[in-house]
Formats: structure tokens, C-alpha cells, sequence
């Protein structure tokens, strides 16, 4: 099949789902490899990019989805009046910060960090489904494990966990004004 025929019936398929799709997913309907699916996705991309169109293409993850070009959403906002969504609180930030940078992480790590409990904010960001269940650590009491979704990549527009920014982390036994180190 030509890219350009499996980057229209892409198009198609993001449009009619209307929420991110597992790029496997696409690349079995299209009956193509991983190299066949991103020389479609590319060549996509490629025609919303040039074209300055209103729909872009998102990745995120193992992810894909047609979204709104980020240049036109103030109108788009404009004539919606879409409600608010609800933000995260302060709490529930910290907490996702921690799990995204130390995953997979249990809960009582991610207190040993924030100094309180965390029930509520965990509880709350898997309902969110921005962290999920990744497994259990091997340790007495068997604790679950936490990690990122790709939810949590399309929130907050990543493709990856490479691209979090570094964070800056005072040496043990330094004032925290002396040397830093960069965690990538």
C-alpha cells in the first residue's frame, strides 16, 4: 500500500476514535510493519505541518492521536467556552512529579520524599489515570509499584519521559546554595 493511501486511512481511523490509539493497533489494521506505520505517520505529520492545517498529530508513548494545532486552540476555546478542567492540586504535583522521575516507585517512597502521607493524591492520579499499577516490589509486604501512563505524557504534552526537564539536586552534606547536580 502507498504512504500516502496509509497516511489518509490513519487520518481516518484517529479521527473516528477521536482519542489516542495504540500505534500496534493502527499498524495491524493497516496490515504494516513499525517502519511501513512510522513512514505513514511521518508522511502525515509531514502534510498537517506544511499545510498549516488545524489538526496536528500527536505521538505520546505508544500512542497516536489527531489533535487540535496548538496556534488555532484560542479560537477554537473561543467559540466552545469549554468548562475548566479541574487542575491538579499541589499535593497530587508533587506526588506525580516524584513517581515520574524515581518510577516505578512504591507509596512510602514517595512520602520519604514528601514527609506526609499520600494516600489521597495517589488514589487520586490513578483515578485520573495519569499513574497506574506497574507492578510489586520484591520486599516484604509486597508493595505496589507506581509508574506514568501515556495519559500523563498527553496531559502534559511529552512525548516521553526523556523529555522532562533535569531537576536540580544538592549533593549529600552541601548546603543546598553550593554544588548542584542535574538529573536528567
Amino acid at each position: 500500500m502507498q504512504i500516502d493511501k496509509m497516511a489518509h486511512i490513519i487520518e481516518a481511523i484517529l479521527f473516528v476514535a477521536g482519542e489516542p490509539v495504540l500505534a500496534e493497533d493502527i499498524a495491524t489494521a493497516l496490515e504494516t510493519d513499525e517502519e511501513g506505520l512510522q513512514k505513514a505517520l511521518e508522511h502525515l505529520e509531514n502534510e498537517y505541518d506544511y499545510h498549516m492545517r488545524g489538526l496536528c498529530l500527536k505521538r505520546f508513548g505508544k500512542h497516536v492521536q489527531l489533535a487540535t494545532r496548538a496556534d488555532y486552540a484560542p479560537y477554537v476555546e473561543q467559540l466552545l467556552q469549554p468548562t475548566q478542567k479541574q487542575s491538579l492540586s499541589q499535593a497530587a504535583m508533587e506526588t506525580l512529579a516524584i513517581v515520574a522521575y524515581k518510577q516505578p516507585v512504591t507509596k512510602a517512597e514517595i512520602e520519604a520524599v514528601r514527609g506526609v502521607k499520600c494516600d489521597y493524591s495517589v488514589q487520586s492520579l490513578v483515578h485520573k489515570g495519569l499513574i497506574v499499577d506497574a507492578g510489586r516490589k520484591d520486599m516484604p509486604g509486597r508493595p505496589i509499584l507506581y509508574a506514568t501512563t501515556d495519559a500523563f505524557l498527553n496531559h502534559f504534552g511529552i512525548g516521553s519521559l526523556q523529555e522532562l526537564p533535569p531537576i536540580e539536586v544538592p549533593i549529600d552534606g552541601e548546603e543546598e546554595n553550593d554544588i548542584e547536580v542535574l538529573i536528567p
